[in-house]
Parts: C-alpha cells; sequence; structure tokens
C-alpha cells in the first residue's frame, strides 16, 4: 500500500511513449522491384525533429529507475545483502527476457540468411528489432553503480546531482567545441556523458523519494523546469546543438550519442515537469480504471519494450510485401493521414503478439526464480556477477550500435556474449543462498517489497 504508484505511471507512460514514437517514425516504402525500405523520417523531414521533444522520455525511465532502486537497495542493504547480490538480481530480471528475445530474433535471421533472404533485408530487419537497446546497456550500468551512487546520495544529497551535471555540462561542451571529426580520445571523453547526464536524473530520483526535491510544494520542480527549459532553448537556438533528441544521420553534433549539454538541460526541464504535475496525476491514479490500466501496462512493460517492432515485420509482410497497403507519397498529407490506421493496426498485431507470449513470460519469470543469484553473495560468486554483467553490457552495446544483422551476417561473437554473460550471471545462486541474507524480504515487517 505504500508503494508510490505515480512512479509506475512514468514508467507505464514513457514506455506506451517509446512504442507510438518507434511506430510513428517507422515508414515503409515498396519499391517497384517489391523491395521495401524504411527512410529515415527525421533526416527526410527535418520539422519531424521537433516532435523529439514529445517523444524523447528516457528521462523518467531514469528518474523512476533512481526513485525505486534507491529504496530497493537500502532494504537490501539493511537485511545484509551485498552490492553483487543486489544488482545481480536486477540483471537477471532484465536479461533472461532480453536474451530470449535476442535468441528468438537471431534463430530467425540466421535460418533466413541460409535460406537466401537477401543481406540488405536482413540489416535491416537486424536494426529494426534491435534499435530500442541502446537503453539497455547504459541503464543496466548506472543500475550497477547504485551502491557507490546511494552512498554519495546518503552523503551529499542535491549536490551530487549538480556536480555531475556541471561536468557533464562540460564534458558536453567540449566534443561540441572539438566538433567533427573527433579524435578516438575525445570520442571516449564523450562516452562518459552516457553515465553523467543519465546519472544526474537517476540521482534525482534518489532526492525525490527522500522528499529533497519536494518539500517546498512545487518550488524545486518549477525552477528545474524552466531553468532546465531555458538552458535547452539557449542551446539549440543561438547555440550549436541540434534540436533534435534523436540521433539524425549526418548530423555533426547529436544531442544523444553522447548525451549532449542540451539532452542534460532537457532531461532536467522534464524532471521540474513531472514532479510538477505529480499531484494532479496521483489524484488521477485514485481512479480504478486508471491506476488499472498503469497496473496492466507495467506489467508487461519489458514484452512491450522488447517486441514491439514484430508488429511493424508482420504488418509490412502482409499489407506492403503484396501491395495492399495504399501508399501516397512519403511525407504527404495523405501519407500523415494513414498514420492514424497504421498505428491502430499495428496496436491490434501487438495485442496478439503479447498474448501469444504469455506462455515465454510465465516460463522465463519461474527461470528467473530458480537462478536469481542470493543476496548476500561475495568472494567468487560476486566476481561471476560482475564478469557476467560486463560481458552482457559489451554485447548489449554492439548490439545497440549495429543491430542484429549488420551487413547481413549474424555476429556471433556478441550472441555468444550475451548467453555467456546472461549464464554467469545465473550461476551464483546457490552460494548466495549459503550466506543466508534475505535481499528480497523487507527487514522490518518481512514482507516482500514492491519490486
Amino acid at each position: 500500500m505504500s508503494r508510490d504508484r505515480y512512479v509506475d505511471f512514468l514508467r507505464a507512460w514513457a514506455i506506451l511513449l517509446v512504442v507510438l514514437g518507434h511506430w510513428l517514425i517507422t515508414g515503409l516504402v515498396r519499391h517497384p522491384d517489391g523491395t521495401l525500405t524504411a527512410p529515415e523520417m527525421l533526416l527526410t523531414l527535418p520539422w519531424t525533429q521537433w516532435l523529439t521533444l514529445g517523444f524523447q522520455i528516457m528521462p523518467l525511465f531514469f528518474l523512476a529507475g533512481g526513485h525505486a532502486a534507491g529504496g530497493s537497495w537500502a532494504r537490501s542493504r539493511e537485511a545484509g545483502g551485498s552490492a553483487a547480490g543486489w544488482v545481480g538480481q536486477r540483471a537477471v530480471r532484465l536479461l533472461l527476457p532480453t536474451a530470449a528475445y535476442s535468441g528468438l530474433v537471431l534463430l530467425v535471421l540466421g535460418v533466413c540468411g541460409a535460406l537466401g533472404v537477401d543481406p540488405a533485408t536482413l540489416a535491416l530487419v537486424g536494426w529494426a528489432m534491435a534499435m530500442q537497446f541502446w537503453f539497455l546497456p547504459v541503464y543496466m550500468l548506472v543500475s550497477a553503480l547504485t551502491p557507490t551512487l546511494y552512498a554519495l546520495h546518503e552523503r551529499w544529497g542535491p549536490r551530487v546531482p549538480v556536480v555531475m551535471g556541471v561536468v557533464g555540462f562540460g564534458v558536453g561542451a567540449l566534443v561540441a567545441a572539438v566538433g567533427p571529426p573527433r579524435t578516438g580520445l575525445v570520442e571516449a571523453v564523450g562516452a562518459v556523458n552516457y553515465l553523467l547526464v543519465w546519472g544526474v536524473v537517476y540521482q534525482l530520483g534518489f532526492c525525490w523519494r527522500d522528499g529533497l526535491l519536494t518539500e517546498g510544494g512545487r518550488t524545486v520542480p518549477v525552477a528545474l523546469a524552466l531553468a532546465g527549459g531555458a538552458v535547452f532553448a539557449v542551446l539549440v537556438g543561438p547555440g550549436p546543438f541540434p534540436v533534435s533528441l534523436i540521433l539524425v544521420t549526418g548530423q555533426g553534433l547529436s544531442n544523444t550519442d553522447p548525451p549532449s549539454a542540451a539532452m542534460l538541460a532537457w532531461a532536467v526541464a522534464q524532471v521540474g515537469v513531472a514532479l510538477w504535475i505529480a499531484p494532479a496525476v496521483r489524484r488521477a491514479l485514485e481512479r480504478d480504471r486508471v491506476e488499472r490500466a498503469v497496473r496492466v501496462l507495467g506489467a508487461g512493460s519489458m514484452t512491450l519494450y522488447l517486441w514491439h517492432m514484430l508488429p511493424v515485420l508482420i504488418v509490412a509482410a502482409a499489407f506492403y510485401l503484396t501491395g495492399l497497403a495504399p501508399e501516397p507519397g512519403y511525407g504527404s498529407a495523405g501519407w500523415w493521414a494513414l498514420r492514424a490506421p497504421w498505428l491502430l493496426v499495428l496496436g491490434v498485431v501487438l495485442a496478439g503478439v503479447v498474448r501469444a507470449l504469455r506462455p515465454l513470460e510465465r516460463w522465463l519469470a519461474s527461470v528467473e526464480r530458480a537462478v536469481r543469484p542470493g543476496a548476500g553473495i561475495r568472494g567468487a560468486a560476486a566476481w561471476r556477477v560482475w564478469a557476467g554483467l560486463g560481458v552482457s553490457v559489451c554485447a548489449l552495446t554492439y548490439f545497440a550500435g549495429h543491430g542484429f544483422a549488420h551487413g547481413g551476417a549474424i555476429p556471433v561473437p556478441a550472441a555468444v556474449g550475451l548467453g555467456a554473460g546472461t549464464a554467469l550471471l545465473a550461476l551464483p545462486r546457490r552460494g548466495g543462498d549459503r550466506n543466508g541474507a534475505r535481499p528480497d524480504v523487507h527487514a522490518r515487517d518481512g514482507r516482500a517489497p514492491a519490486r
């Protein structure tokens, strides 16, 4: 009963916008020879880059993630759990469905390749099915740092995200000043912003949970929203950064690769707005129908996140390859008018996909309960967790950057790496149990805390 449903709402709203955003920007074109291509909307129709201001909602994931992780780690630590045990448990919950999804996609692509499917088609499909993966390795790394980040929070509170933000802003300014082409050293320095920028929002989640951002009413949220929005406007107006909050091919500067100073400003503004409207949304969540919808979306969030591009392939095969779909000029008024039925059809197909995947979800849940690392694992078992996490993050990073079939070939090393990393994380369970820590039990009242 003490669970903050608004945190669940933020996650559900974020996953919903991710799905709708990916579907909206995916436009298929059938050529006279029967082949399909998917033009890059943000490049072909530059004005649509403004739409990313509404659809780039990754800050909400990290804000809600920090809020939930702070309480979860505090309870686990109080019950005697170790950092490796807590990180391993959370990583397994993410990696098991991800590994299952990746294995099935790679298997299908491998069979299609053996049957002679065009490599370009395989590469396009492999990219579409992995386009959402950029988020996972970053989130897993930030989650792995939670014990350290939370310790910093307990000591210095809001000063931690402030310092991280100042450093991240400086890194973003450096990357912008150097400009393309960037040397390997500048690329490496810029990559630090994946942790700094998203880490700022994650740390703000800790502060939010402890009431440090809302104890004065709406003063701090309003200040964050206005200040972040103003800095963003300066950086993308007279400043050097593009307005798009999603990577656009050919742009010299990107707000996401790596996260820029403008992305940091927009993230802060988004956090402010999220906290500003929280009281009104909480009142709406008191309605049973609204609360039930949020709960359903939250329960299926991982499935929606992983599988939401499969309906695009199904609809493409059923309507575009067969020539049944009407095809007005890309970006024309007629094309935009068809976006509504496009989204509707994809939603219906996704509902069928989610229903068909329920047996797999139940099986994965039972596997997770069986292999989940123990809370108090230390020594060699802990090292296996860290090794498994590192290998898995590397594999997911490759898939995020190259897709499942770059150049039409199956990336065997990355596939093996993801499988091996997941296995390493699942191995230490028995050794952790012998330590006797109870990570999933509240130390005071014996109730299992909400995940």
